[in-house]
């Protein structure tokens, strides 16, 4: 088996030089297939070290042909980027058609429609950049490097465009590696982006001739910075100071009530005392008596607004007892010259259940929480999936929460989390980061999976604990060093209790954000220009 294995692999090289045609767009779509298993809840992350290098090759064979009868470099790289992009979307955010089944009656018929347009739309980003680095590909080995920088600014622009949509971008391929997630201290997501693909898809060059000096340089290269990743990784988490417990203990919630279930009327008495029950009851785990205490409810947790039902307050304040304090999700409405807007928000509520602070979801979720081009969209029969007594509004801005004891938090509603520029605010240091979520929108699919890894990877950028309390999904408690300390498992009615781990030192992308990124793409992309000028000179 293990041979017929090896003999595959060994003519796979030739098998993606030589196609042409529909099977040069198979091999490309199902090396996108294949890299989607790097993404969670698979974490098989040395698959790409097969799926990069086939398109590396793909390449190759391609703009050989392309010199005398094939169409145009570009459009011939843009086919095999948006086929390699199609699958590997396609097979990583398939469970996104799970949403429209909470309410099937209204939006099953959605789900050919939004896949397919979403991960059509995705696929060009790949698509467009495979198709810059076509555009300037030559034979150096040093075209690993080049596509790496193009793929990599493909993964910005995403991250960014029309409001931005990072979700599984390849550097989280190592996000559930505890030590190879460390990298993104120094340089964020898209430091490690580019890290990714270089490692990755050096094995490309094994190919090359051997006379090409650059081949040992690439090959080398890619092997030095897995190892060196690695090693730093492990330092950070062995050998760094460990950050000191901070004096306030938490209580995360995870309810497990069904997406399809939380809306109903006769629900909303049930829901809600399954809160007040779960607040109230003994301390358990490492929490410790007499510290100060926080309760995290999740996102938009009751099933109704709170500012509109007046008992609610006395009876959370019963639940706190007094001494507690209360974070959770919900909807806020304001009124205000006549117009009324909602809010998906975080409360932060006393021990008396008084209102102290409140932050509202800058970063909305397009289709989900509001419909781009309603006016437009409506006509044609789509509706946002977010039931709310009106579209939603985004936060004027960004903004921490203070405990009574001056601990603060900067609250990340949803996918915020997906987004490393969101965990920060200027000028403020909160003590940790607080992720509450509704996953039960997805089921259990790889959706609340990979969301984890996602937020995870935040903890680390900015070096600070990160609290997550999700409906249902994976509630977590995760340390400044990205372990997870305590989570809970899908669909599970569960409480966790544990003391607030402290803050570690301000890391290199903390402190100086994307510099060091910058800095090592200006660095490839020198070495890239450096070894094409030779190429060209040699020739």
């Amino acid at each position: 088996m293990t041979f017929r294995l090896l003999s595959a692999v060994s003519v796979l090289p030739e098998l993606c030089l030589l196609a042409f045609g529909w099977k040069r767009r198979a091999i490309a779509f199902a090396a996108g297939l294949l890299a989607a298993l790097s993404m969670a809840p698979v974490n098989f992350w040395p698959i790409l070290a097969l799926s990069l290098p086939m398109l590396v090759w793909l390449l190759d064979g391609a703009m050989h042909l392309s010199k005398s009868q094939e169409k145009t470099p570009f459009r011939t790289g843009f086919a095999i980027g948006w086929w390699f992009g199609f699958g590997f979307f396609l097979a990583s955010l398939w469970w996104i058609g799970a949403a429209f089944l909470v309410d099937g009656d209204r939006f099953a018929w959605m789900i050919p429609l939004a896949i397919a347009g979403m991960v059509g739309g995705l696929a060009l980003f790949p698509a467009l950049f495979v198709a810059i680095a076509a555009r300037f590909w030559n034979e150096s080995s040093a075209r690993i490097v080049w596509l790496a920088l193009c793929l990599s600014a493909g993964e910005f622009v995403r991250g960014h465009v029309l409001t931005g949509f990072p979700w599984n971008a390849i550097g989280y391929a190592v996000g559930n590696n505890l030590y190879l997630l460390q990298s993104a201290s120094i340089f964020g997501l898209y430091g490690v982006n580019l890290l990714v693909l270089i490692i990755f898809a050096s094995p490309a060059v094994l190919i090359d001739s051997k006379r090409n000096p650059g081949r040992r340089i690439v090959l080398g290269g890619g092997l030095a910075a897995l190892l060196a990743m690695a090693a730093f990784g492990w330092i950070n988490v062995h050998l760094a100071p460990e950050p000191e417990l901070r004096e306030t203990d938490l209580r995360i919630i995870q309810p497990a009530i069904p997406q399809n279930q939380k809306w109903l009327p006769e629900n909303r008495d049930w829901i809600f005392e399954r809160y007040l029950s779960m607040s109230a009851d003994a301390l358990g785990g490492k929490a410790r008596v007499g510290a100060e205490r926080l309760e995290i409810w999740p996102e938009s947790s009751l099933p109704f607004l709170l500012q509109q039902e007046p008992e609610a307050f006395v009876s959370i304040a019963n639940a706190l007892n007094g001494h507690r304090n209360l974070a959770l999700g919900a909807i806020r409405r304001v009124d205000e010259g006549g117009e009324t807007a909602f809010f998906n928000s975080v409360y932060l509520l006393n021990g008396d259940g008084i209102i102290q602070d409140a932050y509202d979801k800058v970063h909305l979720v397009p289709f989900g929480e509001y419909l781009p081009f309603e006016d437009w969209l409506t006509e044609l029969g789509l509706r946002r999936l977010v039931d709310a007594p009106g579209a939603f509004k985004p936060g004027h801005r960004q903004k921490l929460l203070t405990l009574p004891s001056g601990i603060s938090f900067l609250p990340l509603i949803c996918y915020e989390a997906i987004f490393p520029e969101l965990s920060f605010v200027e000028g403020a240091q909160p003590d940790f980061l607080l992720n509450v979520t509704n996953d039960a929108w997805f089921g259990n699919t790889p959706g609340p999976y990979q969301h984890l890894v996602q937020a995870r990877m935040r903890a680390v950028e900015q070096g600070m604990p990160l609290v997550r309390a999700a409906n249902t999904g994976i509630s977590a408690l995760i340390d400044a060093k990205g372990r997870i300390l305590q989570k809970t498992s899908f669909n599970e009615k569960a409480i966790l209790d544990n003391p607030l781990p402290g803050r570690s030192g301000a890391t290199v992308f903390a402190t100086y954000g994307n510099a060091a990124t910058i800095c090592l793409h200006l660095l490839l992309l020198l070495f890239w220009l450096t070894r094409t000028y030779n190429l060209r000179l040699s020739q």
